[in-house]
C-alpha cells in the first residue's frame, strides 16, 4: 500500500476521472452544435435539475450570487427595504442584499448548526416596527438545513418571504422537504468546488411559485423574451448551454457523491470522537440530513491556528469557512457594526476548521488526517 504523505482538500480530477468519456463526448456534441447560448440542453438540466429537487420550477443562472440578486429582484426588493440573514456566511449572500439595493440585518447563529437562529431571528422581527424588514434569507451552511420549520413559522406571522440560501446544501432533506422548496425561492451555486460543480461559474433557482419562475426567467435575460423586446430592466444571469450540459453528465451521480460524503464525515466522527474536549465535530440535527459540502469542526481554547498549521506542515488540506463574519468587514463598515455585535458568529470565526471530504478521499488518507491531529492534540 501506498504511503500517504499528503491530502488534498478536494480531489476534483479523482470524481470526475470515471466519466472523462462522456465528459469529452458533450464537449465535442456542444462545439459542433454551435449551440453555445440557452437551447435544448438548457431546457432539460432545468427540467432534471426540477426533478431532482422537487420544486415546480428551476432556473440556470450563471452563478450562486445571480440566483441569489435574481430572487430578491423577483420579490421586488429595492433601496429603503431590509433583508434579514447570517452574518456567518460567505460574502456574496450579503453582496447580493446590497445590490438589490437594500440593507443586510443580522440575526446571530446557533453555535452547534452555524445556521441563523430562529429566536433571534423571532427578536428582531418583534423589533422592527417600522415593518423594513422585506425577506429572510436563511443559509443552510456547510451542507445542513437552517431551522426552517421555526422560520418559516415567523415569516408567516410578520408574512414576510423567504428566499433559502441553499447554496451548500443541494440533496439536503428537511424534515418539510427538500432544500429549495421551503421558502418563496431558493438560491443554489454550481461553483466547481460545490458537491454539483460545474466547470466554472454557475447556479440556479428554484421556486414553487410559477409567477416568480417567470419574473426570474425574465430577468436573467435582459427582461426580454421576445429579442429586442424589454418588458422589465433585468441582466445578463443566463447559465452557458456547456456548462448545463456538463452537469447533466454530473446530476445522475449527485446522490451516489452526497452517500460517499457522508460516510467518510461518519468515519472522521468515529475517529475523532475520543478528542472531544479539544475538537467538536459536527452537530447533527433531527430535522435535517447533512449533505457535507464541507466538514467542519470547532477548534477550542483558541487553538484553531495551531492545528490548521500543523495540518498544513503535513501537506492536509484545511481552510477556514469564514475567518472574518461579514459585520465586520470592511464593505460593510458604514453600517457601523462592532466587535461583540453577534457574538456566536464571531466566536465561530474564531473556532471553525474545514477538514478535506470529498467523493473518492480513502480511509488511508483520513487516517493520515486523524493522526496529524491526535499527534498534534498530544
Amino acid at each position: 500500500m501506498q504511503e500517504i504523505t499528503s491530502v488534498p482538500p478536494l480531489d476534483l480530477k479523482r470524481q470526475y476521472q470515471p466519466l472523462a468519456k462522456e465528459i469529452a463526448s458533450t464537449f465535442s456534441r456542444i462545439f459542433e452544435s454551435g449551440g453555445f447560448i440557452l437551447g435544448p440542453d438548457v431546457q432539460a438540466f432545468e427540467n432534471e435539475l426540477a426533478h431532482f429537487t422537487t420544486a415546480r420550477r428551476a432556473i440556470g443562472v450563471t452563478s450562486g450570487t445571480d440566483a441569489l440578486w435574481l430572487s430578491l429582484k423577483a420579490l421586488e426588493i429595492k433601496p429603503g427595504d431590509q433583508v434579514l440573514t447570517s452574518p456567518f456566511t460567505f460574502f456574496a449572500t450579503v453582496s447580493a442584499i446590497c445590490n438589490a439595493g437594500a440593507t443586510p440585518i443580522f440575526a446571530d447563529i446557533d453555535p452547534d448548526t452555524f445556521n441563523i437562529a430562529p429566536e433571534e431571528v423571532e427578536r428582531i422581527l418583534e423589533n422592527d416596527k417600522e415593518r423594513k424588514i422585506k425577506a429572510i434569507m436563511p443559509v443552510h451552511l456547510y451542507g445542513q438545513a437552517a431551522d426552517m420549520t421555526k422560520i418559516l413559522s415567523l415569516a408567516n406571522r410578520y408574512l414576510i418571504p423567504v428566499v433559502e440560501d441553499a447554496c451548500q446544501a443541494i440533496g439536503t432533506q428537511h424534515d418539510r422537504g427538500q432544500v429549495g422548496t421551503l421558502g418563496h425561492l431558493a438560491a443554489f451555486s454550481l461553483f466547481p468546488t460545490k458537491n454539483l460543480g460545474a466547470f466554472g461559474d454557475a447556479g440556479f433557482v428554484t421556486t414553487n411559485d410559477p409567477q416568480l419562475g417567470d419574473k426570474v426567467t425574465l430577468l436573467r435575460t435582459h427582461g426580454s423574451t421576445i429579442r429586442y423586446h424589454h418588458e422589465i430592466v433585468g441582466s445578463n444571469c443566463r447559465i452557458d448551454t456547456l456548462q448545463a450540459a456538463i452537469l447533466r453528465v454530473f446530476l445522475p451521480h449527485l446522490n451516489h457523491w452526497i452517500n460517499l460524503r457522508q460516510k467518510a464525515a461518519a468515519y472522521y466522527d468515529e475517529q475523532l470522537k475520543t478528542l472531544s474536549s479539544l475538537i467538536q465535530t459536527p452537530v447533527r440535527v433531527p430535522y435535517s440530513t447533512h449533505t457535507f459540502h464541507q466538514y467542519t469542526i470547532k477548534v477550542k481554547n483558541g487553538k484553531r491556528n495551531e492545528l490548521s498549521e500543523a495540518l498544513t506542515r503535513k501537506k492536509i488540506g484545511n481552510s477556514i469557512y469564514y475567518p472574518i463574519p461579514c459585520h465586520l468587514q470592511k464593505a460593510l463598515a458604514h453600517l457601523n457594526f462592532k466587535v461583540g455585535d453577534f457574538p456566536q458568529s464571531e466566536a465561530a470565526a474564531s473556532e471553525v476548521l474545514s477538514l478535506p471530504i470529498f467523493p473518492g478521499i480513502s480511509e488511508s488518507e483520513q487516517d493520515y488526517v486523524v493522526e496529524t491531529i491526535k499527534t498534534w492534540a498530544k
